[in-house]
């Protein structure tokens, strides 16, 4: 499966993808899928599904530090703080690993590994309506998608019933349904709100939250191997029953399982070659990540899915005498318009009610707020809004002070607080030209590949949307009766979302834009972009879906193209 030669007749497939993500695995799956010996480049380690998720059984008292990581330990990761904790620690990479450059303060995670972040996510998926599509060019920021809703609508269709989604049937325009399996319940504090939002505002809904976990296996399901969700919300362990969908239990062997897939893993992407007398993109360039050797494979696409950042890099890094700033790069846009979403505003609360109630169940999904600003109208002195996840418990505190029986029974029969719920902002960031991705001309990672320069702030916008969560949603929880409220501006760096999008956007216009509305870039057709980065705008959902759907539809239209010689 794996290879390491330099002949050219060997280094040659149909396509290459690189990245094994979300995205990249969607990629690979629709490739070989159509009959393409397909290449997918990893930069990180092989990740094999359930073999390497080393803790998923793991019980808390079976860890040796009781889940903490030692300080020592903790001292070779610098500065990096996620998956600080002994059941996550397999993800975390070492800052030599790739160091960058913040001009302003960013948080960056990545998942170096087979399966990317696909395996680190928190499995929301919403469909954008045409509020969303249509949101630049109605309201006057960034530019006019080259897509709309109907584009898109059977490829969220296609990928949701080989996913898995569970969620209702809300009927919300500017949410639009899917195809969805049975929801997880509301617990009964977030029923509790949901009916004080319906009592109490029009354009306002609580509802349960569309999350990509199996809930009702389907023949397709089976087929993949995978299983129904336990609820044991242990899901960034890795999940060995693939109740969750990841590129490693679901994508990736299904394009296995064709014959036509080639992993290779510590793959360092460095650019892509541009072929001036062809006027195409050949190949990609590679720094073995063991040996540090460079190699060059070669295919007739080219699927770029590193996420955002590193698509952006990798582009930029690829220059010839044709293009000298970049692949694709006319408009000297590349890399600019970076984009996230805002998580600024969380939000705290507790209920005296309810004191007959326990949920002692758990499950991965949680409750969720639609956008309510701006949907039908401009209403507020800021453009576009944010949607809302609501989550909500009962603690149960046992008195660890005692001994003996006391203890055990205090453990086994905790004394129940009141309940508690929680609430936190995912706010459309408009995408501005100095928000941006460009590389160092002087500073060099360990691999030789220039060193990325990351430059992001939040804008004004940006702090009046949080301001408006936190009147808002102290006045639902007042008016839903609880206490002890708390909605603060936690001032949480660009990037915290984990949901970088921008900088090789689709656009009708090659003058203002990188790609088409099949992924293309306008300059490089044979070279396709549908992460993140690919994204005109942000919206207030959850991008994953999207890039799963745009991905299938991108990859569709590239095997039709080559096919008819187009390519």
């Amino acid at each position: 499966m794996y290879l390491n030669i330099k002949s050219n007749k060997k280094n040659t497939f149909d396509a290459i993808v690189i990245g094994s993500g979300i995205s990249g695995g969607w990629a690979a799956k629709e490739l070989c899928e159509k009959g393409l010996k397909t290449l997918v480049l990893e930069r990180g380690r092989d990740v094999k599904h359930v073999a390497d998720y080393p803790t998923a059984m793991t019980h808390p008292w079976e860890f040796e530090h009781r889940g903490q990581v030692p300080l020592e330990t903790r001292k070779q990761y610098g500065d990096i703080r996620s998956f600080m904790r002994e059941e996550t620690l397999h993800w975390a990479i070492k800052p030599d690993e790739q160091p960058f450059i913040q001009e302003h303060p960013y948080t960056w995670t990545r998942g170096y590994h087979v399966g990317g972040k696909s395996l680190l996510w928190a499995r929301q998926t919403q469909r954008w309506s045409d509020f969303d599509f249509e949101g630049p060019v109605r309201d006057g920021f960034a530019i006019d998608w080259p897509i709309r809703y109907k584009d898109l609508a059977p490829w969220y269709s296609y990928v949701e019933k080989f996913t898995g989604i569970s969620g209702n049937r809300d009927g919300l325009p500017h949410l639009p349904d899917g195809e969805f399996l049975p929801a997880f319940e509301l617990s009964c504090i977030e029923s509790h709100l949901q009916s004080a939002v319906a009592k109490n505002y029009k354009d306002r809904q609580v509802i349960q939250s569309r999350c990509a976990h199996i809930t009702d296996p389907q023949q397709i399901h089976n087929e993949q191997g995978r299983t129904k969700c336990q609820n044991r919300n242990l899901c960034v362990r890795g999940c060995p029953y693939g109740a969750y969908f990841s590129s490693n239990s679901s994508t990736l062997p299904w394009a296995e399982k064709t014959g036509n897939l080639t992993l290779r893993p510590f793959s360092v992407a460095h650019s892509i070659i541009f072929d001036e007398k062809k006027g195409k993109a050949t190949g990609v360039r590679i720094i073995d990540g063991n040996s540090g050797e460079m190699i060059d494979f070669f295919s007739k696409i080219i699927f770029v899915n590193a996420s955002t950042i590193n698509s952006n890099a990798i582009l930029l890094n690829s220059v010839s005498n044709r293009f000298p700033n970049g692949l694709g790069n006319d408009s000297g846009l590349l890399g600019k318009y970076l984009s996230s979403h805002n998580y600024r505003g969380k939000a705290n609360a507790s209920f005296e009610g309810l004191k007959d109630k326990k949920t002692d169940g758990k499950n991965p999904g949680s409750a969720y707020m639609p956008r309510f600003r701006n949907v039908m109208k401009q209403e507020t002195d800021f453009l576009r809004g944010y949607s809302i996840g609501i989550g909500g418990g009962r603690s149960a505190n046992a008195d660890h002070s005692l001994l003996g029986d006391g203890l055990k029974a205090s453990i086994l029969y905790p004394k129940l607080g009141d309940w508690h719920i929680s609430a936190w902002m995912q706010g459309e960031s408009v995408p501005i030209e100095k928000n941006h991705v460009r590389l160092s001309t002087d500073q060099k990672d360990k691999y030789g590949i220039p060193k990325i320069i990351l430059s992001a702030r939040w804008t004004e916008n940006d702090d009046k949307m949080t301001e408006d969560f936190k009147q808002q949603i102290t006045e639902m929880f007042t008016l839903a009766g609880f206490k002890n409220i708390s909605a603060v501006d936690t001032g949480a760096n660009p990037g915290s979302d984990i949901h970088e999008m921008g900088g090789v956007r689709m656009g009708k216009d090659p003058k203002n834009s990188l790609l088409n509305e099949w992924n293309q870039l306008h300059h490089c057709k044979n070279v396709f972009v549908t992460d993140g980065a690919c994204m005109t705008s942000t919206s207030t959902q959850n991008p994953s879906l999207t890039y799963m759907a745009l991905t299938a539809r991108a990859a569709n239209h590239a095997v039709e193209l080559l096919k008819s010689k187009e390519l």
